[in-house]
């Protein structure tokens, strides 16, 4: 056996380059390539489909990829796993048969599936959505793969998973190998976002070269769970201690992150670089896994609509008091939600129209599109000639659009069917996990030794700290992160819950956890309902959080000199 299993990554959302399957399977060695297609939104955006088109369901984009693709990787001896299969598994295996059978190729097509809860979703608890899909681990992967499968797809399964499942059917690790299960775990959650490991979305993004194309990244996992992540030679983009620290603290909590199949200790790993674009994961732990599964509820909330007015010059806020009187008035029936943002973009003595302009926005939701809809729409048209001097909006407001509502469900994993379907019909039962742990926090490690008196310049977080942020649900997480022991024992003292608050003004009223990792010199904050009912929800004017971190380091803090 090889010492090291080879797995790739070539998408990281549904939409995601389309080139990089072949581009992955052209630009070196592989073993398996994976790809992660399932958002929380797109799972919405999949029901959607489904309920248009019950043979729908999956990523469609993923068959134009295996079109371009699949006969290399038959040639290559290269496997490929992705959950592309959304909410019809069994429709893409066959989309991918019949696609094989086009291009005369003989492939083993295998598929996973049990996800799919929304037929059960009232007796198991979780209301009437509109799609409800329980999180998966990887043993139906494993499963599929062990029958000679060549391609797997599964349903929602957890982004890990579809790394997970090639490095344990690979070296055949057991359902206890908590340590070798929970590496793989961390090396999966490093890749599955793709290029976000290779220097996209990067803070400190001066510093990657060739950043224009940044390649897709591979995960070298070992026999005891241990990785290097790297990509193909020649590729755009950079692997570093810091752009893999930056994705492993995206959409994480705490020190435990829990999967299906174990629960990695995010506290226990070590990174090094070990080489060119080459960065080591070490001494990872891993503990059994909760008994719940995670589910995915997704519903349509309603109707939504909104108009952006733009406010230039003087007088702004007395301009924004006007025109939103106005238009409450002329509503004869008020929207079930009414929120209106005033965003102060403008500067004094503005040297263009745009710079001296601030935008006022306004969002209303209701069960009713004609409130949000014709309603909204005419009151905010008639005032076009009645309201503040230099009165425009960025367009003019159009009909109600259906939004979407998440909300996280969970269930015990015994009551979650989990299915390995192979290529001949034959139906595998998956049993959940017999030994489990309930998730509980890791207290907070001991504060380093605080940094001594001395200067200190105000000036933005960002000149010394990374950050990344992202989406759970309603939540969001910023993690934060340094580069020194010096800055982090700055960092450790100075960015309280408290601070957080105070910079991000936002989250005053919110609930905010902060939580360490020394290893990775970092804290990571997880705000809950600062994105209301989900992405799809649109509360905010940023509904993912992902520049949220980003606003973060631009805000000023005193930071002693000796760091700078």
């Amino acid at each position: 056996m090889p010492p090291v299993v080879r797995i790739g990554n070539c998408s990281g959302f549904y939409g995601d380059r389309l080139s990089a399957m072949h581009d992955m399977l052209a630009g070196g060695e592989l073993d398996y390539l994976t790809g992660d297609y399932l958002a929380e939104l797109t799972m919405l955006i999949l029901a959607r489909d489904r309920a248009k088109n019950p043979d729908r369901g999956y990523a469609k984009t993923f068959l134009t990829q295996l079109e371009q693709s699949l006969g290399l990787a038959l040639d290559n001896g290269v496997k490929i796993v992705a959950n592309a299969g959304g909410l019809n598994p069994a429709g893409l295996a066959t989309a991918v048969r019949a696609l094989a059978e086009r291009l005369g190729l003989d492939v083993n097509v295998a598929h996973v599936e049990g996800d799919d809860l929304v037929g059960r979703a009232a007796e198991l608890g979780l209301g009437t959505p509109l799609a409800a899909n329980a999180y998966l681990g990887a043993w139906g992967i494993v499963d599929c793969l062990n029958s000679g499968a060549d391609v797997v797809v599964t349903g929602r399964v957890t982004d890990a998973s579809v790394i997970v499942g090639p490095a344990a059917a690979h070296f055949g690790w057991k359902a206890t190998d908590y340590d070798a299960l929970a590496g793989a775990v961390a090396a999966g959650h490093v890749i599955e976002c793709g290029t976000q490991a290779t220097g996209g979305n990067y803070s400190f993004f001066s510093e990657i070269p060739d950043l224009a194309r940044p390649g897709f990244p591979i995960a070298e996992i070992s026999a005891d769970g241990s990785s290097v992540i790297t990509k193909h030679a020649g590729t755009g983009g950079q692997v570093s201690v810091g752009t893999v620290t930056a994705q492993l603290l995206y959409e994480i909590t705490g020190a435990r992150y829990a999967n299906p199949d174990v629960t990695l200790r995010v506290d226990s790993l070590q990174l090094s670089q070990d080489g060119d674009n080459r960065v080591r994961i070490s001494g990872v732990t891993g503990e059994a896994p909760p008994p719940t599964l995670k589910v995915s509820c997704n519903s349509i909330g309603g109707f939504r609509n909104a108009a952006t007015f733009v406010l230039t010059g003087l007088d702004i806020e007395a301009k924004a008091a006007l025109v939103r009187s106005q238009l409450e008035a002329g509503l004869k029936v008020r929207p079930a939600e009414l929120d209106w943002t005033l965003a102060r973009t403008d500067h004094p003595d503005a040297d263009t129209e745009e710079a001296a302009s601030a935008l006022l926005h306004c969002v209303v939701r209701d069960a009713d599109p004609s409130i949000v809809g014709r309603q909204f729409s005419s009151a905010g048209v008639e005032l076009a000639l009645a309201s503040y001097p230099g009165f425009t909006t960025t367009a003019p407001p159009g009909d109600g659009q259906v939004y979407g509502v998440f909300v996280p469900g969970y269930v015990d994993a015994g009551e979650v069917p989990h299915i390995a379907v192979h290529a001949d019909g034959t139906r595998i039962g998956i049993a959940p996990a017999t030994e489990t742990l309930d998730l509980a926090p890791v207290p907070d490690p001991a504060l380093p030794e605080e940094l001594p008196a001395g200067p200190t310049r105000r000036t933005a977080l960002g000149t010394i700290a990374g950050a990344r942020s992202g989406d759970k649900g309603g939540s969001a997480n910023v993690g934060v992160w340094v580069r020194t022991d010096e800055q982090w024992r700055w960092l450790a003292h100075t960015l309280t819950v408290e601070r957080l608050r105070d910079l991000l003004p936002e989250t005053a009223d919110l609930p905010v956890t902060r939580h360490l990792l020394p290893n990775l010199r970092a804290v990571n904050f997880v705000i809950e309902d600062i994105l209301g009912q989900g992405v799809a929800y649109q509360a905010r004017f940023d509904p993912q959080a992902k520049g949220l971190g980003e606003w973060l380091r631009s805000r000023h803090l005193d930071i002693p000199e000796r760091l700078l």
